[in-house]
């Protein structure tokens, strides 16, 4: 039953715990009313040795933190763009926040045939409890303008009950002015702890959108420079090919010379097409770590880098494969983890490369990804071209580790 919980939380990634940091702090805003209600309850009980109006205030304060729960609930969802039931609760929180203070005071001491309020009375703090209760959600849910006038209004409408009851004007005034200004600051930290977690979810989307921005310049990289080798030769090729057709239907011999070119010019493209391929797919080694810590700093990941001396003097097909690994690793720690630091070290032994990657921000249990998760089969691919393998050994937890080795020629 504990780990369940604790497991869940492990889960969840930096967004999803400041939400539910934040959600939590406001229920328990509303929670805090419900003890002091009772305490109130409790004392005048005490004093009057009238359990009526007692009973009330209990029923009303326990509706009150039910309702008011809801109405934070539904209105944090609305701030974060999601759909929600916000308006319903936040009026049936107003309502039962102004209906039960009045119905409080009416039914106070005096009507049960004791003496008028000689001071502050229970009643007095019920109330402000219930109308605090409506006005943190309505911090949240509410445009900012709209919200900050039911902060006043509210205790101005409790305050006809209360000189009804018999409680003094300077006594009334006193109560409303220091309830608006409770109720200012209550809406005021309630709307800052929705800026906040909405903020977090903004960082987290951009975060996002780094990575698959970094991925369509690539593409878009690739396919300019595909572009530029290909558009010249294949509109030649459909110039001469539309002149071979001319020539050929008038019988003409260049028709033949015509069409030779047009080989020439289409093997020309295949070995130009090769060489554009061969540029994209190879990676020098250096070039890509560096460039991996610039994005991962970039994210706020701090990254160390470690290739020792004889990185440069590898074989250009390992710097290549190798290089790849750096780049699908970068990917990896950017899209599936919520790191603070990253590792890149690189060293020979036994004859062979090895590239050993670790980066913290782990969750407990990975989330799906989108694609299917062959990014780590598709480095095993080609590292298995070249007689290498990828392994992903035991790490400490919240760390993942993972060693690329690559035989190097004799």
């Amino acid at each position: 039953m504990v780990r369940g919980p604790i497991r869940r939380w492990k889960g969840y990634g930096k967004p999803q715990r400041a939400e539910l940091y934040f959600r939590w702090s406001l229920y328990l805003v509303a929670l805090i009313g419900l003890p002091v209600n009772l305490l109130a309850s409790a004392s005048s009980v005490r004093i009057t040795g009238s359990a009526s109006v007692a009973r009330v205030a209990l029923v009303l304060s326990l509706a009150s933190v039910l309702v008011t729960l809801r109405a934070y609930r539904t209105s944090l969802d609305h701030y974060l763009g999601r759909p929600s039931t916000h308006r319903r609760w936040l009026t049936v929180s107003a309502v039962l926040a102004v209906g039960g203070s009045w119905a409080l005071m009416l039914l106070g001491p005096s009507s049960d045939g004791l003496p008028p309020h000689s001071g502050p009375p229970f009643t007095m703090v019920i109330a402000a409890a219930l109308v605090g209760g409506a006005a943190g959600p309505a911090g949240v849910g509410l445009p900012a303008r709209w919200a900050f006038v039911g902060a006043v209004a509210a205790p101005l409408a409790v305050a006809p009950p209360m000189l009804l009851a018999g409680i003094g004007l300077p006594t009334t005034t006193g109560w409303v002015v220091g309830a608006v200004i409770g109720t200012l600051v209550l809406i005021g930290s309630c709307r800052s702890a929705a800026w906040v977690t909405a903020v977090v979810w903004e960082l987290d989307t951009a975060r996002e959108a780094q990575s698959r921005l970094a991925v369509a310049e690539e593409r878009l990289r690739f396919s300019r420079d595909l572009h530029d080798v290909m558009g010249r030769n294949l509109t030649t090729i459909a110039l001469k090919s539309e002149l071979a057709v001319q020539l050929a239907r008038r019988g003409r011999p260049e028709a033949a010379e015509q069409m030779s070119e047009v080989q020439r010019i289409a093997q020309e493209s295949q070995r130009e097409v090769r060489d554009v391929i061969r540029g994209y797919r190879t990676a020098d080694l250096r070039a890509e770590a560096i460039g991996a810590r610039a994005v991962l700093r970039s994210a706020d990941v701090a990254c160390e880098i470690d290739l020792g001396e004889n990185a440069d003097g590898l074989p250009l097909p390992v710097q290549s494969v190798l290089g790849w690994v750096i780049r699908e690793a970068t990917t990896n720690v950017l899209r599936h983890s919520e790191a603070a630091r990253c590792l890149i070290r690189l060293r020979q032994e036994d004859g062979r490369a090895v590239l050993e990657l670790e980066n913290d921000g782990v969750p407990a249990e990975p989330l799906p990804s989108p694609g299917g998760g062959t990014g780590l089969r598709g480095l095993r691919e080609r590292l298995a071209a070249h007689e290498g393998e990828l392994t992903v050994p035991t790490a400490v937890p919240g760390t993942f580790r993972m060693l690329a080795t690559v035989p190097l020629p004799t």
